[in-house]
C-alpha cells in the first residue's frame, strides 16, 4: 500500500479552505437534514406533496399506511421545516415548506436516475 513519505501541506490552501468551511453547527444541521431524507416513507410523503397539498387521510390511503404512522412522519418533516400545514375547518392540509425542498428532491432524483 503506498504511503506518503513526505508531507507537503499547502498552508495558503488550508487557510483559504478553513475560512470557507461553514461553522460546525451549520454542518451538524445539514447532516440532520440528510438524515430526514434517509427514511423511504418520509421521501414518499415529500414526493406526494410535490404535486399537491394533502391531508393525512389521503396520504395514508395513497401510501397504504395507517394515519398514525403518516402523522408521525409528518411531525418529523414539520419539525425539520420541510413541510408546512394549513387548517380548513377540522382538516389539516400539508404541503412542501418551500422551493428548496422541491429542489432537493428533484436534484436527488436526477442524481439517482442518471
Amino acid at each position: 500500500m503506498p504511503v506518503c513519505d513526505y508531507i507537503h501541506a499547502n498552508p495558503e490552501l488550508i487557510a483559504s479552505l478553513k475560512k470557507q468551511t461553514p461553522d460546525e453547527k451549520i454542518l451538524v444541521r445539514l447532516a440532520e437534514l440528510f438524515k430526514i431524507f434517509g427514511d423511504p416513507t418520509r421521501v414518499k410523503i415529500l414526493y406526494v406533496l410535490l404535486e399537491h397539498e394533502m391531508c393525512v387521510c389521503d396520504i395514508a390511503q395513497l401510501l397504504g399506511m395507517s394515519q398514525s404512522s403518516i402523522s408521525h412522519q409528518l411531525r418529523i418533516l414539520k419539525q425539520s421545516s420541510l413541510v408546512k400545514f394549513r387548517r380548513d375547518g377540522k382538516t389539516v392540509f400539508y404541503s412542501l415548506a418551500d422551493e428548496h425542498v422541491m429542489t432537493i428532491l428533484n436534484q436527488g432524483f436526477d442524481h439517482v436516475t442518471e
